[in-house]
């Protein structure tokens, strides 16, 4: 198999619309496939790992030069560094985002839910990206991110709002997607799950919220710890669909360090 098949295969019903950032990154479309290694970022580090294992291809979920549509508008020496890199390594690199949110089942949540063990309906918004789900159990918000630092591996869940009151009305808004104030303010909805969040809008008010009452809560899990399920479970997939190569999922880490861990 060739990347441009895996390519073509996983685009399958994933609509992107006319303008996409779903690109070849590098290397070649022809490129033979015996290694193919999944990752959400493809940080100077994933790349290295890939390489060092004899990865093919690398597929990634999120911009490898910093800007969404990876329009390089100055090469700086980070930038002209990590992408001799790239091309030193002879992968072909394929963002794979827009079809994977577009599917008729979003990737992102469903890796989200499926690692977190949740259990319960999903239904689509008006927004994109963003979904609202009705768990079967009610959980508190104390209990929900306590589970993500377990089972997500997440280093640390901030939470603004209610903490201990049970809840069924989840807002699934992994990344930074929009109509997330609008979810956070909705009556039905009591707990947001978010990447990525203006705490001067979204924390405050939840912080009122709760202050006065409602059980409202912001949960604010970082941007990769958002969405890499996603691609965990889409390396399960394609190791399940495409046993004539190898799959690996390759953990990129969370951006940010902190003082009570070593690195």
């Amino acid at each position: 198999m060739k990347a441009i098949d895996l390519i073509n295969a996983i685009n399958e019903g994933g609509y992107a619309g006319e303008v996409t950032c779903d690109t070849i990154k590098a290397g070649s479309p022809h490129k033979e496939l015996n290694k193919v290694a999944i990752t959400m970022f493809a940080t100077v580090d994933t790349v290295k790992k890939a390489m060092e294992w004899g990865a093919d291809m690398l597929i990634v979920h999120e911009p490898t030069y910093y800007d969404h549509m990876e329009v390089i508008r100055k090469e700086t020496p980070v930038i002209k560094a990590k992408r001799e890199l790239i091309e030193r390594s002879g992968m072909t690199v394929y963002r794979y985002h827009d079809r994977m949110h577009h599917r008729e089942v979003d990737q992102i949540p469903e890796g989200e839910v499926y690692y977190l063990g949740l259990k319960g309906k999903t239904e689509k918004t008006p927004y994109s990206a963003s979904y609202l789900f009705t768990s079967d159990e009610p959980v508190t918000a104390m209990e929900l991110a306590e589970k993500m630092e377990r089972d997500l591996n997440i280093a640390h869940v901030r939470i603004a709002g209610t903490r201990n009151k049970k809840a069924t009305k989840i807002a699934l808004c992994f990344g930074t997607p929009g109509g997330v104030f609008d979810l956070l303010q909705r009556d039905d909805v009591e707990i947001v799950l978010t990447g990525e969040a203006c705490e001067w809008m979204l924390g405050e008010y939840a912080r009122d919220a709760d202050a006065l009452g409602f059980n409202k809560t912001l949960i604010v899990m970082g941007h990769i710890g958002s969405e890499r399920d996603g691609m965990r479970l889409l390396a399960e997939k394609l190791k399940k669909a495409y046993p004539v190569f190898e799959t690996k999922y390759i953990e990129c880490g969370e951006v940010y360090t902190y003082t009570d861990t070593e690195e």
